[in-house]
């Protein structure tokens, strides 16, 4: 379960009288449990690859299928978390976890339990009376994480989750996600302009062109976890990467 196969996928926008071509000949296979990161340079398609995943966008050509199941539209295997948090402001951490689990038709208690689990999993467990207002940009994207979970998805895809965080939280929400994954073994596919974050978390690199957006590279990352940002091998994959990229040696794309 939680096999995803894109064939010779493209996608085009039109705006206005005029067209262009975001994604281009996207092939890709991610195997059931992977950590796979999408790279590239701002405007090359990785959150529109994200979001027709998710079944949120439309595809012009080619296909995307999840378990053999073609992808037209949004469904249970898949959970989305944004950068944004998009936590419902009126409700409370335990009213958003529930959220979802109420909507695939769970009763009350079962949905309670179940936001009550993923709450403990992220380490919330006694906010979960708290409002969004009363967190920290770090607690709401793990009330965001326990949201995605509680609907029981086979992939999370995550759409920059900790871009707007300052270093230190997200330095240490990578460590629980990786901690979360390793224990609920989810696929997860996590669109990131971190070349740092991308090595640290990943089984492998989707490295894309610019736009209009196809597979530059995958690089395999087989260094064990937990994993050291200072050990040589890593170091080596950033510069791998960061030649691929085309850009400055530092950790972050433009």
């Amino acid at each position: 379960m939680g096999n995803l196969v894109i064939e010779n996928l493209s996608k085009q926008f039109k705006k206005g009288d005029n067209e262009f071509l975001a994604l281009e000949n996207i092939n890709l296979t991610v195997k059931d449990g992977e950590f796979v990161t999408l790279l590239g340079p701002s405007g090359c398609g990785k959150t529109t690859l994200l979001r027709i995943i998710a079944g949120l966008e439309t595809y012009s050509g080619g296909t995307a299928s999840l378990d053999g199941e073609i992808i037209n539209g949004p469904g249970p295997k898949r959970g989305m978390v944004f950068q944004e948090y998009s936590l419902f402001p009126w409700k409370t951490v335990l009213g958003n976890v529930m959220f979802g689990p109420l909507m695939q038709g769970f009763s009350k208690e079962e949905a309670e339990s179940k936001a009550v689990t993923y709450l403990d999993l992220v380490g919330l467990s006694e906010f979960k009376n708290s409002y969004p207002y009363e967190l920290s940009g770090g607690m709401k994207q793990r009330v965001a994480i326990a949201r995605a979970l509680a609907n029981e998805p086979e992939i999370i895809l995550m759409d920059e989750p900790f871009g707007a965080l300052d270093a230190q939280t997200r330095n240490n929400l990578q460590n629980e996600l990786l901690r979360i994954w390793q224990e609920e073994k989810r696929t997860i596919i996590f669109v990131t302009h971190s070349v740092d974050e991308a090595v640290f978390l990943s089984d492998r690199i989707v490295i894309l062109t610019k736009r209009p957006g196809s597979v530059k590279k995958i690089i395999d990352i087989p260094i064990p976890r937990p994993r050291d940002r200072t050990r040589p091998e890593e170091n080596a994959i950033r510069n791998e990467v960061l030649r691929l990229l085309d850009t400055n040696p530092n950790c972050e794309i433009d």
